[in-house]
């Protein structure tokens, strides 16, 4: 038995988290979401494996189209995740049961628009159609004003800052329906930041997730981490593990989130689990649907094994799949390769090498990553 602290209770669509719930289980399509036909067999698949809440990109009116049409042919608890176009949530709201919104994603759409007005049209929309609200906070893609407010180290507290500002803002205009997540590729600093929001609004749902987790088993590893310290301490409402996988595995996700919380529940914690910060530390997104060419996917398993000979040094490599959170992410890694439709953009520490095609870039990521080591031996 999970013992949780208690928080508020919402309902999204026909499940309820909070006030202690069973924590619901969740995955994302990693299809493209104007692919109808790729889409519905993931979501059949992932209904299967057991996901209690299933979340869709819409980026643009295409892809909200398409998913008012892939409502008509599935009944699953469906989140859209609005990206940067905020404005999609008013043509599908009514096709779904939660609308996520990510706060440093709010700043790039309409930036002379006051982000609290933003808020309350997603509020009166969300209240008008019967729908939830999560605040997806993300270490790669913070509101850039609350990043300019603290030193660049220090990565945790604008996210925490951005996830209280957003809630109390909900609570001032009436809407208590929503829940929080506060994600980062670093367990360490995902269990951070979540501690430190839950110590001031201790009542909130809470949506728990390692971003960028990368490949298993290590990205079931990294989230594991953060699962046991968190829940271990009553904290989560609802889960997501976020695996780079190919578009027929997006199951496993659900698969291991069920297995973990099987283990907590049943006391198989793992406290010899931990974040080996001497060792090579590779981190990749999720194969969602963001994901701007599908080469992405095996372009991180051939980094993977390319990269066995650094692996006891104490770098990072970011892969990443999309323009979302690809620029935040590659900026703080040691050697970043950020995916494009054609091209993957390479970054050492933040400054652009250049941009190789996909069949040249593990070459040229072999140059960088042994220039990084003899430095670091002279």
């Amino acid at each position: 038995m999970i013992k949780r602290n208690p928080t508020r209770e919402v309902r999204i669509g026909r499940i309820l988290i909070g006030n202690g719930n069973p924590i619901a289980i969740q995955s994302m399509c990693a299809t493209p979401t104007t692919n109808i036909e790729a889409t519905l067999k993931q979501l059949k698949s992932l209904d299967e494996a057991g996901a209690d809440i299933i979340r869709v990109a819409a980026d643009n009116k295409k892809d909200a189209q398409a998913l008012i049409e892939i409502r008509q042919h599935t009944d699953a608890v469906l989140s859209v995740d609005l990206q940067e176009n905020y404005r999609l949530a008013e043509i599908l709201a009514p096709h779904v049961d939660k609308i996520r919104y990510n706060p440093g994603h709010l700043y790039h759409h309409e930036r002379k628009k006051p982000w609290k007005q933003k808020v309350q049209y997603l509020v009166d929309i969300a209240e008008k159609h019967d729908c939830a609200i999560r605040v997806g906070v993300n270490a790669g893609s913070v509101d850039p004003e609350q990043m300019g407010k603290y030193p660049r180290e220090d990565s945790v507290t604008p996210m925490v800052d951005s996830a209280l500002e957003h809630s109390q803002w909900l609570d001032d205009i009436g809407f208590t329906r929503y829940c929080v997540s506060l994600k980062d590729s670093d367990p360490r600093k995902t269990v951070d930041a979540y501690l430190k929001f839950s110590e001031v609004r201790p009542e909130i749902p809470l949506h728990l997730g390692v971003t960028e987790a990368g490949m298993p088993p290590e990205g079931i590893e990294k989230t594991r981490i953060a699962f046991e310290k968190l829940i271990g301490r009553g904290i989560g409402d609802t889960v997501r593990v976020s695996l780079t996988l190919p578009h027929e595995d997006k199951h496993q996700e659900i698969a291991a989130g069920r297995q973990i919380l099987k283990d907590i529940s049943e006391g198989r914690v793992r406290t010899v689990v931990h974040f080996d910060e001497n060792k090579l530390n590779l981190i990749s997104c999720p194969s969602c649907s963001r994901v701007e060419n599908e080469a992405f996917i095996d372009l991180a398993q051939q980094v993977k094994v390319r990269t066995k000979f650094a692996e006891d040094h104490a770098l990072t490599i970011a892969v990443m799949g999309c323009r979302v959170n690809g620029p935040g992410e590659t900026d703080d890694a040691d050697l970043g390769l950020w995916c494009g439709p054609n091209y993957v953009n390479l970054k050492k520490r933040g400054e652009k090498i250049g941009a190789f095609k996909y069949d040249e870039i593990l070459d040229r990521l072999d140059t960088e990553l042994t220039s990084l080591i003899e430095t670091a031996q002279l």
